[in-house]
């Protein structure tokens, strides 16, 4: 009954060795004669079993093996050591060979006595072409890399250990592969960069984000300095596992020093350019100032002369304001060129406000011009500052005379033009108001009108013009939202037209409280004047004394506050361009420590901080009557409440 068992037990594993196909396996003899087969052998090595069996074993190896004699140490190994495994080519029936593993173990009995050898042969040749090709693949991959100069490519590990050096690395960074493998590559960041964490930050960036990239400065061997790109990406397993980084670099050093180079050239021509727009400046403006001095100064001293013995002087004094005020023209006029002025932007009937100059324009021409208007009987208002608007129509009109040296005849024509999109580059679509002035003078040749806008182009000749006219009118155009345009030909006479926005319904001209000026009711109040300007000081805190206020005097923003810790005042008139403390500035002091203390702000330059602009502002230079003016509007409320409060409390005064 046992017998029958084992031999059940023998057939079924007999089936199931000769039913394996994917691999190999057959019995040896103790000398190495095949004396079983299988459907996998046969499969494998192309022998049909009473082909191969009584065959030795020795046959499946190549002639180099067989001469070198692995198969017997193959069987000796497996009878000795228990076990012999390995790797090689095997050669099938037909000759061609195939790549095989191989693992022989020895039979033996129950006495232990050798009955043979049970060898297994698994056919390898696919994968290992598969791994054959991945090598090439990675041989290339790594020749191709090694191969690249411009570019440092080098791998690390999770924490930044360098574990591969190409060509370019090597280049750029000076190292040789055996001196710079097995290290971190924070070694190729500056100190400071170190110990502000970069190195790690980049690792955690490409890490977390899947790309880490930057420039900045990187250490050679020799301690020099590049500037380099680099990006950063990780390197994972096909489980997602991180198992390092790939690092490329390139040396932006040359490209660097090329572009700091142009920056360098282009600052150089900027600051020639700036130093001709200076020398520009003060040739064009330094003879007209000097020539207005000249009247100021000679007035100033005919006229102490003159009342020393008792004359008249009210004469030398018209001729110095009128100077001073043909000054702050000037000064208007470089504003404007620079889009500076502060503009009071309303609805502007042209109409009538070029009927309102016919008597200046008639006086300032001189009867050898005659002046013809051309208006259509309806024209909408124009987006513009009607005194900037008056002064840039007389400019153009003073223009058109000096084109006409014998006299002649000028046109000012009116018309609203709707510009379409992409029509005028120079204007925004819409409604517009194109105001003419036309002459019937000499005209300007091509390169004349080129440059006719230009700052300080004049063809009048030294001492007759700024050249700042037409700058001026284009300036105040641009900043109504419009443009300037001049057409002329040599013979036939000039065109300058003025295109201004049509202005909206709503737009019209800002409110103005209009206050009593007369002295008899003046309020009379304690004034704080602020000015690091002893001379302009001195003439406001004289303006507001005669005014019939008291008057205290700081020379800077630091001063005026020390005074308002010890004192009370109900106005401060203080100047906006001192150092260490603006005017605007110590009038957001005084606001956050008297919140109900007015603050005038005296500027000669058009603009403000954007949070001043609310506050009231006077523009240098200016009058009495202006002062007077701004300091009953800003000083009318608080001397409200100071007479309210003056029954209720007894309020410390300067």
């Amino acid at each position: 009954m046992i017998t029958a068992s084992l031999d059940q037990t023998s057939n079924r594993f007999e089936l199931l060795v000769q039913s394996v196909t994917d691999y190999a396996i057959y019995m040896l003899d103790p000398a190495g004669l095949i004396i079983s087969w299988n459907a996998g052998a046969r499969r494998f090595k192309g022998y049909e079993a009473e082909e191969i069996v009584g065959q030795h074993f020795s046959r499946f190896y190549t002639p180099e093996d067989q001469a070198a004699g692995i198969p017997a140490i193959a069987l000796h190994t497996a009878e000795h050591e228990g076990r012999f495994e390995a790797e090689g080519w095997r050669v099938r029936n037909d000759g061609s060979r195939f790549w095989a593993t191989v693992v022989i173990d020895p039979i033996r009995d129950g006495d232990g006595r050798l009955l043979g050898f049970a060898k297994v042969t698994r056919d390898l040749t696919e994968r290992r072409a598969a791994q054959e090709a991945l090598r090439e693949s990675e041989e290339r991959f790594r020749m191709l890399v090694q191969s690249v100069t411009d570019y440092a490519i080098y791998m690390l590990d999770p924490v930044g250990t360098i574990t591969s050096w190409n060509m370019g690395a090597e280049r750029f960074k000076g190292y040789k592969a055996d001196e710079i493998l097995g290290q971190n590559f924070a070694r190729f960041y500056s100190e400071e960069d170190r110990i502000a964490g970069l190195p790690s930050r980049a690792l955690h960036t490409a890490a977390t984000e899947g790309r880490f990239e930057a420039e900045g400065w990187r250490i050679r061997k020799d301690g020099t300095r590049f500037w380099a790109h680099v990006v950063l990406d990780p390197v994972r397993d096909d489980s997602g596992r991180l198992i390092g980084f790939a690092k490329i670099t390139r040396d932006l050093t040359e490209r660097m020093e090329a572009q700091k180079a142009l920056d360098e050239a282009r600052d150089a021509i900027v600051q020639t350019q700036k130093m001709d727009a200076i020398g520009k400046l003060t040739g064009g403006v330094a003879h007209d100032f000097n020539n207005l001095l000249a009247v100021i100064v000679g007035s100033l001293d005919l006229a102490r002369q003159r009342l020393a013995s008792g004359g008249d002087i009210a004469r030398y004094l018209d001729n110095a304001m009128t100077a001073a005020e043909r000054g702050a023209t000037l000064t208007q006029r470089m504003l404007a060129f620079a889009r500076k002025q502060e503009l009071k932007l309303q609805g502007v009937d042209c109409t009538g406000l070029v009927r309102g100059m016919a008597e200046l324009l008639r006086t300032t021409l001189g009867a050898a011009v005659a002046i013809e208007t051309r208006f259509p009987a309806m024209l909408r208002t124009a987006h513009a500052d009607p005194a900037q608007l008056e002064l840039a129509l007389l400019n153009l009109a003073v223009n058109a005379r000096d084109a006409m040296p014998d006299g002649g005849r000028i046109v000012i024509d009116a018309a609203e033009v709707d510009v379409v999109e992409s029509r005028r580059p120079d204007l925004q679509p819409g409604a517009y108001v194109r105001l003419s002035v036309i002459d019937e003078g000499e005209g300007m040749d091509a390169a004349t009108l080129e440059r006719a806008r230009e700052p300080f182009f004049t063809t009048k000749g030294v001492g007759k013009g700024t050249g700042l006219g037409l700058s001026m009118v284009h300036g105040f155009a641009q900043q109504c939202g419009g443009s300037l345009t001049i057409s002329s030909e040599l013979g036939k006479g000039t065109t300058v037209s003025l295109w201004l926005p049509v202005a909206e319904p709503d737009i019209g001209a800002p409110l103005v409280v209009q206050l009593d000026e007369d002295p008899a009711e003046t309020i009379p109040l304690v004034i704080l004047a602020v000015d690091d300007d002893d001379l302009v000081l001195t003439n406001t805190a004289g303006m507001l004394e005669d005014l019939g206020h008291t008057v205290f005097q700081a020379s800077s923003a630091q001063d005026a506050l020390r005074i308002l810790e010890r004192g009370d005042v109900d106005l401060v008139v203080t100047d906006h361009a001192m150092p260490g403390m603006t005017g605007a500035q110590l009038a957001d002091a005084i606001e956050s420590l008297r919140p109900d203390l007015p603050v005038i702000i005296i500027t000669g330059f058009a603009e403000l901080p954007p949070h001043a602009s609310r506050r009231p502002r006077l523009d240098k230079p200016f009058r009495q009557a202006e002062l007077a003016s701004a300091v009953a509007c800003a000083g009318r409320d608080a001397a409200a409440r100071r007479l309210l409060s003056a029954g209720d409390a007894i309020i410390p005064r300067l």
